[in-house]
């Protein structure tokens, strides 16, 4: 039979106390358990993500017959790089070039896209801005922007000789014009 140590009334308590939690750490790791609990159920379980085709590769060169004025816009020309067909509605991506000289009364039309993603970069001349938030800004050859979804902005300005480049998700895409 195996000897047992004789232990001091002390070190019985300080072997408990270490095995079983004070009440306010019991509390504390009890919220933990009830809080992790919640937020595992509260989570919806992921949806599939939709099968994609496969994207294939767009390659666009250069040609004046390929600027429309088909576009969104009357007062533009619009380049389709052909991303929309190879992304199978993905996104989409154009040059602009606005036709000049501007006409306030026609450009200036507060409104916004139902979009999920929009960025314009300026290749060629100015274009000057409005957007809620922002509030006018001048926008340069080389000047990129982003415009949040659903923002309300419009173009106060531009030079003659503008052209815009716009990436915009996804493809297909409503505009809503605001009352000013």
């Amino acid at each position: 039979m195996a000897k047992q140590k004789p232990t001091s009334r002390a070190a019985s308590r300080s072997a408990a106390l270490k095995k079983s939690p004070s009440p306010k750490a019991a509390a504390k790791s009890a919220a933990r358990k009830i809080i992790k609990a919640k937020a595992a159920t509260s989570k919806a379980p992921p949806k599939p993500a939709a099968k994609r085709p496969k994207q294939r590769i767009a390659i666009s060169h250069h040609r004046e017959e390929d600027f429309k004025a088909d576009g969104l816009r009357t007062y533009a020309q619009y380049r389709d790089l052909g991303i929309a067909a190879a992304s199978h509605g993905l996104a989409q991506a154009h040059v602009i070039r606005l036709i000049g000289p501007c006409n306030p009364a026609e450009v200036s039309k507060l409104h916004f896209h139902d979009v999920e993603f929009q960025m314009v970069y300026v290749l060629k001349g100015w274009v000057k801005t409005y957007m809620e938030g922002q509030g006018e800004t001048l926008m340069k050859e080389g000047s990129a922007w982003t415009q949040p979804p659903r923002i309300r902005h419009l173009i106060l300005d531009y030079s003659d000789d503008v052209e815009l480049l716009e990436v915009i998700l996804p493809a297909e895409f409503k505009t809503v014009e605001l009352a000013s």
